[in-house]
């Protein structure tokens, strides 16, 4: 997982070996066998190599492109939780891992806000309210 995903972000980012090296005070070698799977980088090197490429230390680590319809290590922050069926009256089920990280649950109310452009988000709606709130509060 580790090696795999420090290549695919090494490319990604279109940097050599030598780049990642010279960022981190380390050999190339050091890197090429990061790569190879032959040894792994110590928890400072990780985190700043996570930072490097914006990803959580946590996704550099163990993401799964298998498990996440084969896309790349997402940014820090974002999330891929899956897909989801629209069924016959427009009803979606929220995945799990997603209600968990936003703590929705049985009963709470969301909002569905959509742009042309952009795409749909679904957002809780006291989030919203909160939201709008402040900048209420803001415009006095």
């Amino acid at each position: 997982m580790f090696k795999d995903n420090l290549v695919q972000m090494r490319k990604i980012f279109q940097m050599t070996q030598e780049d990642i090296a010279e960022k981190l005070g380390v050999t190339r070698q050091s890197v090429a066998k990061w790569e190879a799977g032959d040894s792994i980088p110590d928890l400072d090197k990780c985190k700043q190599l996570a930072d490097i490429f914006g990803v959580s230390l946590d996704d550099l680590a163990n993401y799964e492109p298998d498990e996440n319809l084969g896309l790349a290590t997402p940014p820090k922050g974002k999330h891929l939780f899956g897909l989801v069926t629209v069924g016959d009256k427009g009803q979606i089920v929220i995945p799990a891992k997603a209600r968990k990280l936003f703590e929705i649950s049985p009963g709470d109310q969301l909002v569905v806000l959509g742009d042309e452009g952009q795409g749909i988000a679904i957002v809780k709606s006291e989030s919203l309210l909160s939201l709008a709130n402040m900048v209420k509060s803001l415009k006095k």
